[in-house]
This record gives structure tokens, sequence and C-alpha cells, in this order.
């Protein structure tokens, strides 16, 4: 920053003599604001200190009335000039105005300054400004600016009210040294009002000789003093007398300058600040023969900087200072609570020798940078143990090396390191959900639990099912056993994983890791596990393969469900992955635990549809043999074994020669809904062979012999009687009866070789059976020609969530439209209509029964 020269800053090497003044009054507020004032060096520290403490690109101080000095401390506005400047068009005339803190964390955005030029310009893109204060009047501000948004925290706007009060102290002081005057008014004004005095040494005889003022400062007077280097000593600090004198001594043998600020001792005990400059002069002999100079009451000035010393020791951040040799020159002392760790005596050691883990560290790359772009840097990083600690670092260079700027932070990176370890797990978690979930195959879903844990948890994974109730309880468990899934995080890998995965189950001994966690039911982890995990195994390929993967940790965790065992986790992590984390292992626990539910409720579901289909399919009978007609029956178990159950087909001889058809489904979908089927079904079945009624006739005499049973159940039916006593290759009679299920189609051939579909009985169809035994049946009869062809189906053919049944019926027409002319037989022609009228997952299984009149 450039500086004008103060008045107290220019006297000639040594000063001349002067007389002693008495201390001029204390300057007014309209005193403090003129032009006067700016130019002191602890003011343009201050200013520029604003800027580094707050990381700002820039600051400055602006004081009032008439003209505005505008005092800038860092970056690319590093400059102090006098102009003329408008309050309404300023951004510290808003400060000034409001008399209080102005925040603008985003200025172009901020409607009380969008519209200033430096705003408008780009110049100013966030301001934090304070008003400098004097006698309850605002005399100018204090701001720091940065070119980009930011947001400004309470503790910032509570650093620049204070550097902001002591600004106005410093100012203060300064108005008792500056003046307007020319140069001859202003050194005078700085020897009455600052009480310059002079001294005279005379090296050769020992006289030490003083001036009125000099006599005042030191609070004694001529018959007093004894003239003599020994009675001045005895006045200086006992603390300083040995620093004065050697500094003294050292100016004398080089015939050189003396310079210092020292404490002395009046004789009331008052303890004052002296500033002392002296010149050696020399005698005819070449060696020293005076020692003349200057000195004043620096009390004032030095209280200056011990309230910014003050404010640095006060602050609730850690602050440091290096020299361009990397010595520590100031601590405060919050930074030697945070570094206290390593030592305690910080000032004057060389940083990169006190913490030598900086060395080729972020913080020896950023301080380094710093000092050679001169630009301020802002980086996180990690100091090892003993501080073990992360550090948010803010860094400024200056001509007199680099301030350090910088908070702990380990809490606040622990709990962003919690965070996303929380969202890492939701994200598993849900994906693990998905992949067991989004399959039928639920073995499949377990299998893929490796590819969802490598990387994110283990370098590689093996995911293993035990298929016997209790895999440890047989002789030979390994035959319970079987690897599902595998997974390698290295491509190279992948081949020796899966090597070892086709050999390990039956190299395992009882002691080995992997029983040991089945047996115990509980997660155990293995160190070195390249030997810990071998001594289970039996020697030979499977330990080689192993050794080959090279973990440094294996962590076995059982899959465990309602106390019983349904699998494992092997997982491996190498050296350079590091353990396993406490929360990685709960979290493998949980994956674990979701797993086995998984397949604990896929073996259930399992052994229920089987059961269901396998009574269901055991009470669905070939359809018999016929020269008159074809005949084609399927049946589609439903996706879910809850499903399965209620649907079934029947086609059957009378002994009058009637072929009778029948499709059904009855209310329900379970076990219990197949063995309800299984009663109406047999109960229709033995009165149509035994009844001669129509098909009508039949279902009447099913509602009553159901009531009779009391058979609690109910089911759509249609039921068909096809007459056969017809010659072959001729038209052919059918009857049917209709109780509550979705019509009946037929397709018929027209003359030009196409077909047409239609819905036979397309008004409302009877009651369900088991609802009124009571209720009359209708019968409808048509002829169907040579090449027609008759479907029956259930309704999971054409039913879905979200779609009426007429249009399942109108999308079932068209493509058994489509069909009829290509399928070569019927039963090509059922199993198409399967697979195009399905979907992935069906919800409900399907009969088909389908009947064409021969050629």
């Amino acid at each position: 920053m450039i500086s004008e020269t103060s008045p107290a800053q220019s006297s000639p090497t040594g000063g001349p003599p002067a007389s002693a003044a008495d201390t001029p009054s204390e300057p007014s507020s309209s005193e403090l604001g003129a032009s006067s004032l700016a130019g002191t060096h602890r003011v343009d520290r201050l200013v520029e200190l604003s800027a580094r403490l707050l990381g700002a690109s820039s600051a400055r101080m602006t004081l009032l009335p008439d003209v505005r000095t505008v005092m800038a401390g860092l970056g690319k506005s590093a400059h102090r000039a006098l102009m003329k400047w408008p309050e309404d068009d300023a951004l510290c005339a808003v400060v000034v105005n409001a008399g209080g803190p102005l925040v603008v964390p985003d200025a172009a955005s901020d409607d009380r300054v969008n519209a200033l030029p430096a705003v408008v310009s780009g110049e100013v893109g966030s301001y934090l400004g304070a008003p400098l204060l004097a006698d309850s009047q605002v005399i100018g501000a204090l701001c720091v600016i940065d070119g980009e948004p930011r947001e400004w925290r309470p503790e910032d706007l509570t650093l620049l009210e204070q550097l902001a009060e002591t600004l106005t102290a410093e100012l203060r002081v300064a108005a008792l040294t500056n003046s307007q005057h020319d140069d001859r008014l202003v050194w005078q004004l700085a020897v009455d009002a600052a009480g310059v005095g002079a001294w005279d040494w005379d090296l050769r005889n020992g006289d030490l000789r003083w001036d009125d003022r000099l006599m005042d400062l030191f609070g004694t007077d001529a018959g007093s003093f004894g003239g003599t280097i020994e009675a001045f000593q005895e006045m200086v600090h006992p603390e300083d007398r040995e620093r004065v004198g050697q500094l003294l001594s050292e100016a004398i043998a080089t015939c050189g300058l003396f310079a210092t600020d020292y404490r002395i001792v009046q004789p009331g005990g008052e303890v004052r600040w002296v500033t002392s400059r002296g010149n050696v002069l020399v005698g005819e002999d070449g060696k020293a023969a005076r020692l003349v100079g200057a000195a004043f009451d620096s009390t004032a000035a030095q209280d200056g900087e011990a309230r910014v010393t003050r404010i640095l020791e006060s602050m609730p951040a850690a602050f440091y200072h290096l020299d361009t040799d990397w010595r520590f020159t100031f601590v405060n002392a919050e930074a030697e609570r945070l570094l206290g760790a390593v030592t305690t005596r910080l000032v004057d050691e060389v940083v990169w020798e006190l913490f030598p883990e900086t060395v080729g560290s972020e913080f020896e790359r950023q301080y380094r940078h710093a000092i050679t772009s001169g630009e301020h840097q802002q980086f996180e990083a990690y100091y090892p143990a003993p501080l073990d600690s992360w550090y948010e670092v803010r860094a400024w260079p200056s001509p007199d090396g680099l301030s350090v700027y910088f908070l702990d932070i380990t809490e606040r990176r622990r709990t962003e390191a919690e965070l996303a370890h929380s969202a890492e797990r939701s994200r598993l978690l849900a994906e693990v959900t998905a992949a067991l979930t989004d399959t039928l195959d639920t073995e499949k879903g377990v299998g893929a639990l490796a590819k969802l844990l490598v990387p994110s948890v283990a370098d590689w994974c093996i995911v293993t099912v035990a298929d016997g109730p209790d895999p440890l309880s047989s002789h030979d468990w390994r035959r319970d056993l079987r690897d599902l899934g595998w997974w390698h995080h290295d491509p190279a890998e992948r081949d020796t994983l899966a090597a070892y995965a086709a050999v390990r189950i039956p190299a395992l001994r009882d002691s080995s890791f992997q029983a040991r966690a089945l047996r115990s039911r509980a997660t155990l982890l293995a160190h070195d596990a390249r030997n810990a995990v071998v001594a289970g195994m039996e020697p030979g390929p499977a330990v080689d393969r192993y050794r080959e993967l090279d973990p440094e940790q294996a962590l076995f965790v059982p899959m465990i469900r309602r106390g019983r065992v349904t699998g494992l986790l092997t997982l491996g992590r190498s050296a350079e992955r590091g353990p396993f984390t406490t929360q990685s292992v709960e979290m493998l626990n949980d994956l674990a635990g979701r797993a086995a539910l998984a397949l604990d409720n896929a073996r259930a579901y399992g052994a229920q549809r089987d059961m269901a289909e396998a009574l269901q399919r055991s009470l669905l009978t070939a359809p018999p043999r016929s020269e008159l007609v074809e005949v084609a029956v399927r049946y589609s178990p439903a996706a879910e074994a809850a499903q399965v159950g209620g649907d079934w087909y029947d086609a059957f001889v009378r002994p009058s020669g009637d072929l009778v058809v029948v499709i059904g489904d009855v209310v329900g979908h379970d076990v219990e809904a197949a063995g309800a089927m299984g009663q109406v079904r047999g109960l229709l079945r033995g009165i149509a062979v035994t009844h001669p009624g129509t098909p009508g006739e039949v279902l009447g005499s099913v509602d009553l012999a159901m009531e009779a049973l009391q058979v609690e159940t109910t089911a759509t039916v249609v039921a068909a009687a096809f007459d056969q006593t017809g010659e072959p290759g001729s038209p052919l009679k059918v009857t049917w009866s209709n109780a509550g299920h979705p019509p009946v189609l037929v397709v018929l051939p027209q003359p030009d070789g196409s077909y047409r579909v239609e819905v036979l009985s397309a008004e409302a169809p009877d009651l369900l059976l088991g609802l009124d035994a009571d209720f009359p049946r209708d019968d409808h009869t048509t002829t169907l020609p040579v090449g027609a062809l008759l479907l029956l189906y259930t309704d999971g053919l054409v039913e879905r969530r979200g779609q009426d049944l007429d249009d399942g019926v109108d999308e079932l027409c068209g493509v058994l439209l489509e069909e009829a002319s290509r399928a070569p037989d019927l039963g090509a022609l059922l199993d198409s209509l399967l697979e195009r009228m399905l979907p992935p997952q069906s919800e409900d299984d399907v009969a088909l029964v389908a009947v064409r009149v021969r050629g």
C-alpha cells in the first residue's frame, strides 16, 4: 500500500534538539475527519489487516466530511488517494447515512447498492462496512470488499467493528502528530506536540546531556539526573535494560545507528514507552567520539500496537505470522492452543522444522504459492498426529512474510463424512432392495449383491447361499452351500476370484472362518487375512487362488432370518484400501439381513406356489381326442405364489358322445382356492357326465350340490357341449351357458380365406356359481362351420390394473384374428396368445381352451 510520509517520520538522522511541550488536547470529531489525518503507518496497517483477516480482495477507510481519504488495503486497488467523492455515489455513504454496519453478501442483487457505479461495473461483488464513530458521531467508514458474492459470518462483522474502534483510536493519535501546514510548521508541531527531546553522550569522558524535554519525558530534572549512562540505564525498565545496553554497544562498536523502542519507569512508578534514535559521530582518530540523538514518548503509538495485538489475541480463530525466512514472529493464543500438541514454543522457530509433515504437503504448496504469486490462498488440509486435525486455512503474503489465519474444522469434516456415509448407506440399501425385489428370481437378485458392494465397501465379494435347514447340522455341511455370485473391482483379478469361488467350498475346514461365522451366527473379521483365512482351508488350488487375491482383511457376514442362516457374505480388502470401518460393518449386517429376508420369503413363496401349482396341474387333465374337432388347452401360473390356484379348464366326452369343455375361475388365489377349485371341478365333471341335461341345467345342478355340500366358495364358469352326432367335415352345433365368466369368442372363416372374430353372448352373463342355488340358468346355441374356432379363457388373459375388461377383450380379439391366420395348429395359437397378451410379471394365473371344427 502506498503511504504518505508522516511528519514525525521526516526528521534527519539522529534528530535535532527540541524543547519539551505539553501533550495537545484530544482532537474533536470534526478534526478527525480531515485528510491530514491520513497517512500514518499504523492506520495503513490496520486497513490492510482488515482485508487480510477477513480474506477480502481489498479494504478501504473513508473519512468525512469534505474530502474523503480512501485507504485501500489489499488487492487491485491497493493504493491511497485523496478525492472528492459525493456521498450519494459511494458505498460508504450507505454506512454513513445508516449510522451502522452494512452487510451485503451479493451487491448485484441488493437494492441498497446495486445502482452504484462500482457495483454496476462489477468491481464490487460483496461488501462489509462498519462506521467510524467519534463522540457518537460518524466520521467515516471502514469496509472490506470482494469482487465475488460471499456470505459474511457474524464473527466477520464483529471483527470489522473491533478494527474500526481501533482505527478510530489510531486516528486520534495520528491527529496529535499530523497537520496540513508546511514542513517548518509540521516540524515545530511535532516537536511541541510529541515532546521530542535531544541527548548527547560524550563517549570519551562519559558525560550524558539531556535537554529539558527529555528531562520531562523521563520525569526528572537537572538536579536529580546524574548525567551518566548508568543513570539513564537505571530509569530503563528492568526487562528492557539488557537489550538497550546491547544495542548501544553495537552502535558504538560499528560507529553506526542506534534505534529502538523501550520502556522507562518514572520516579512515581508510571511506565512509559520511548522511541529513541541516535547516530555515532567519529572523532579525528577515526574512533567513536559522541552518540547524539532524539527521543519522544511513544506510549500512545505502542498502545495502538497493543490494541492490534489484543484484537489478534482475542480472535476466536487462530492466527500467526511467518517472516521471509519462514520463522514464526507472532502466534495468538488460539493458535498456541491448537498447535500446542507439537510444542508450546513457536516464536522464532522455522515452520518446516517444527512441523515436518507440512513439507511436501498442501500447506507448503499453498504457502509458497502465496509468496511467489502475491495472492492470498484459501484451502483445507489435514495434518497428521500429533495434531490429527483438519484445518481451513487462509494465507496472505506481504513484504514482511506470510500471515496465516486458520480454523480447526475436524468436527465439521467428521460430520460431513458421516453425512456422506449415511447417503452412501441409503444409496446402497436402496440398490440392494431394488435388486432383491425387481426380479422374479430372488436367488439371482441375491447373487447380484456382489456387484453392488464392490467397490463401495470392499475390493471383492462372494455371495453364498445355504440350502439346508441348518448348514452345519449335517456331517458334510459343505453340500448345503452354493456360491451364487462374486465380483472383483479389478477386471484383471476377476478370473482369479471366479477360480477361487469354484473350488473354495470343498476346501473349507470345520475351523474355517466361514464355518465359524455360520455356526456362531456372528460377523467375523480376519486381520492378516493372507494367513489367517488360509489356515482354515485344505492345501490345494483354493489356497493358491486365495493367496493370489492377497487380502489384508476379510469379513464374513452371515445372512440370518428368523434364527436360520440362509447364506454368507465374504468380503476382502487390500492393504491399500485400508481396514473395514465400524460403519461399513454395521451396514453390511443390515444388507445381509435384507438379503436373508428376501431369500427366506422367496423360498416360502416358492414352496406355496409349487404346492398350489402341483395341486392345480394334477386336476388339469389332457383333452380327449375327436375326429370332429381339434382341442387344445393351456395353463399359465401367476408370477407370485399367492396368485396361483383359482383357474381351471376341463374337457371330456359324455356317454351320449357329446364333447363338453369347461373353463372356470374360483374366487381367491392361494392353496385354499386351489382346493376349492378341485371341489367345484369335481362336482361339475361328475354331474355333467351323469346328467343328460344342457350346460345350463348342469350348472344349476352344481349350484344345488354346492349348497347341499356347503362348498363355501364362488366361481365363474362357462360350460359348452358340442354335438358330435354329425359326419366329419360338417358344421357342428354347440350349446353353452355362462355363469359370470368373460364372454366366449369364436373365429369364423370367410369365403375369401380371411377370418372374422365374434363375441358370443354379449348380453349380461348369469350369476356366479355358489351365490343362489335357485337361480335359473340360460343356454345359448350356435352352429360352427368347418374351420371355425371357439375360445374359452379366464380373466387373467384380459384383465389388467387400470384397464377395463371390455378393452382387454377387444385387444384379445385383435390378437386372435392375427394369430388365427398364421398359427400352424391350436397349440401354437394358444402359446402366441399367452406370449402377446401376458405381461412379464403376470398377476393372475390363466387357463385356455380352444376347439376348432375339423375340415
